[in-house]
């Protein structure tokens, strides 16, 4: 199966709207649909990137770096940006996906608010 970056921004948007703090690891049970796998892979992955961690058996939380990578991606013309940047140089990490993010919003700061970041 394939990293879908497009897809783990999806799912950290959905658990950064829930009211919970804690999450439920998807698919834990054998006979899980392909969507609670797809979703089970994409949090393992999260989980090796650092932007969640395990709380307890079956669940996990956002850690600090999901929600700066959450903050980093949220606009639209900045997580297009960050894509096209990450194709330019055939491919990125997460880590790197968020680097870049982070440079193209403080980009769009610096200008908005006429000051160097």
């Amino acid at each position: 199966m394939r990293r879908d970056d497009d897809y783990i921004r999806s799912l950290l948007f959905s658990y950064e709207e829930s009211e919970e703090w804690l999450l439920m690891m998807p698919g834990d049970t054998i006979g899980a649909s392909e969507d609670e796998r797809r979703e089970r892979y994409h949090v393992l992955l999260m989980r090796d990137a650092g932007l969640v961690t395990d709380v307890g058996r079956g669940t996990f939380r956002l850690t600090d770096y999901g929600h700066d990578y959450i903050n980093a991606v949220r606009s639209d013309t900045i997580w297009q940006k960050t894509k096209g940047g990450a194709l330019q140089i055939g491919g990125a990490t997460l880590g790197m996906m968020k680097d870049i993010a982070v440079a193209y919003l403080k980009q769009e700061a610096a200008k908005k608010l006429g000051i160097n970041l």
